[in-house]
Order: structure tokens, then C-alpha cells, then sequence
């Protein structure tokens, strides 16, 4: 534990410093593309015929098995922990996370349509129509969710089961992404992913909320914070999209629209302002690095009490 926690400290460390270089992933294929042509392959190649939710899982069962059976393979070599170090911070993504919702905050302060240019760049949905308050609460949203399952999540499973459970974790949210949605194709052939997704985030989604809350100064407000999460149609991710809303005082989720067609979701935090902008989009970046810091404290606790332990 003391070194799986100590790998950790410095992974987060090394992705704060480096965050994902383009020299770099201009010239290789980021672990997660080859993750995303893995599920691609598989979508393609069992994704047809009968027992479509049979032959999801099946692909499921491929990926995560590659995704444990690569990690234990990595780590058993003699320098192995080189390869979690690095793999670790490559697959968490707090810098790039924050640099990409600043970028909106800036882009919303020349402009609602260069804002709207810059949130279609992490939100997946139609942007043409929005005007500030709906740009500054999708970059706010994305900033919750992907703190949860893009820095919180990995983390949590690297510290629990190491480099395969780090690998296992991307490998079944990139299936997620990719396949999990209910649409005629992939409804059947994604569930084993989807589900096996929320199962994976179910506790890192509501310890990222706890900080949020925390740092927010909003632990009183817990049991607002829940009720306000079991209105959000994912059942992990309006945890800490509640908990950040809270803390900014905004209101978030609500209506938009996704090819062409409104959906009436309702808002979390329902109280909230419901004009968000630039700034509570900046605010929402120094809260993402606040929680970084937390977290980063947690794991150099642990990684001390392990230790202190023999």
C-alpha cells in the first residue's frame, strides 16, 4: 500500500506538471486512443446477430481482462513501477481538465459564440443555440463529472487494485463513451458496460462530492446535496455536479438540446443563480485545483500511515 500510494502522489504530481503534452501524443497513440480502437474493434466485430447483451458482455470481459492482464504484466517487470508511474499520470487528467474549462472561461469573455466554440470542444451537446448561462453551466457540469471520472475515479482504483485497476477503470469508462448509450445499435450490446461503469464510479462519484462539498463549505447541506443528486438523470454523475453547484451557487443541468431535439432534464441545485458566467466558470477551475490539493494531501497521509506501519 505504502508504495502503491507514494506511485500515486507522484503520478498525480507529474500530471499537474505535464498534463498531456502535444509533442508527445502528436507522435504516439494516447493509451486511451488505443483503448477507444480496442472498443471499436469489438463494437465492429460482435456488435451484430442475436444475444446482442451476451455479446456485449463478452466484449466487456476482453477488454477489462487485456486492460488487468496488460497491468500485471507491467508491473511484474524489473523496473515495473516506472510503468505505473507513468501510466498512472498519463491516464489521469487534472490539468488537462482544468486547462480545457479555463479555456471556456476565457473564450466566453471575447464572446458567447467563441464560448460556445470552446465548451462543443468537452460537452457532447449541440452548442449553436446557447447563450451565456447555458455555455458557463455545460463548462461547470463538465468540470464535476470529469473531476469525478477523470482524476478522482483513476486514482481511487490505481490506489486500490494498482496498475490493472487503473487499466481495468479506463478501459470500461472508454466503453462507456463509446458504446454505452441507449440507441437502437448499442442499448443492448453496451449495457454490460454501462452498468459495470456506474458500479466502478459509484463510490469515487460521491467521495469527489464530499471535497467538492467540503471545500465549498457546503457539508451542512448534505442532505440537499443528495436530494439534489437523485435528480440528475446519471446516478453518479449529479453528485458532483451538485456539490459544485452548491458551492457556486448556481444552478445547473436543466434543458438542452442533443441532435436537434430538447430534452427537459431538471436543473440541479434549482435554487441557484440560473445566469452563470465566466466567472463562476473561473471559479469552478480554482475549486477543481483545490480538490486536487485535497486529495493529493489524503494520499501522502496514507502513503505516510503505511509506512509508519511497516
Amino acid at each position: 500500500m505504502a508504495l502503491t500510494a507514494m506511485l500515486l502522489l507522484a503520478a498525480l504530481l507529474l500530471d499537474a506538471w505535464a498534463g498531456e503534452p502535444r509533442w508527445l501524443w502528436s507522435r504516439l497513440p494516447h493509451p486511451a486512443v488505443v483503448m477507444g480502437r480496442a472498443v471499436a474493434a469489438l463494437d465492429r466485430g460482435l456488435n451484430r446477430g442475436r444475444a446482442r447483451r451476451a455479446r456485449g458482455l463478452l466484449a466487456l470481459l476482453l477488454l477489462a481482462g487485456g486492460a488487468g492482464a496488460l497491468g500485471l504484466g507491467l508491473a511484474a517487470l524489473p523496473f515495473g513501477w516506472v510503468a505505473e508511474l507513468l501510466l498512472a499520470a498519463i491516464l489521469l487528467a487534472q490539468r488537462s481538465l482544468a486547462e480545457h474549462v479555463q479555456a471556456v472561461a476565457a473564450a466566453l469573455r471575447v464572446s458567447v459564440a467563441e464560448g460556445r466554440g470552446a465548451v462543443a470542444m468537452i460537452v457532447g451537446r449541440d452548442t449553436a443555440a446557447m447563450d451565456e448561462a447555458d455555455v458557463a453551466r455545460a463548462a461547470i457540469e463538465s468540470a464535476a463529472e470529469n473531476l469525478s471520472d477523470g482524476v478522482v475515479a483513476p486514482a481511487f482504483w490505481f490506489l486500490v487494485a494498482g496498475l490493472p485497476g487503473i487499466l481495468i477503470y479506463k478501459a470500461v469508462n472508454t466503453a462507456d463513451s463509446m458504446i454505452g448509450y441507449r440507441t437502437p445499435r448499442h442499448e443492448a450490446f453496451g449495457w454490460a458496460a454501462a452498468r459495470l461503469d456506474d458500479l466502478l464510479n459509484l463510490v469515487p462519484a460521491r467521495l469527489t462530492a464530499l471535497m467538492l462539498a467540503a471545500l465549498g463549505g457546503q457539508i451542512p447541506a448534505w442532505r440537499d446535496i443528495a436530494a439534489d443528486a437523485r435528480r440528475h438523470r446519471s446516478p453518479n454523475a449529479g453528485w458532483p455536479e451538485a456539490a459544485m453547484a452548491r458551492a457556486l451557487g448556481v444552478a445547473v443541468s436543466g434543458p438542452r438540446s442533443y441532435h436537434g431535439q430538447i430534452r427537459e432534464f431538471p436543473f440541479v441545485n434549482p435554487d441557484g443563480r440560473r445566469d452563470a458566467g465566466a466567472g463562476d466558470v473561473v471559479a469552478a477551475v480554482g475549486l477543481l485545483w483545490r480538490a486536487w490539493r485535497l486529495m493529493a494531501g489524503m494520499v501522502a497521509l496514507i502513503a505516510a500511515a503505511a509506512l509508519a506501519l511497516g
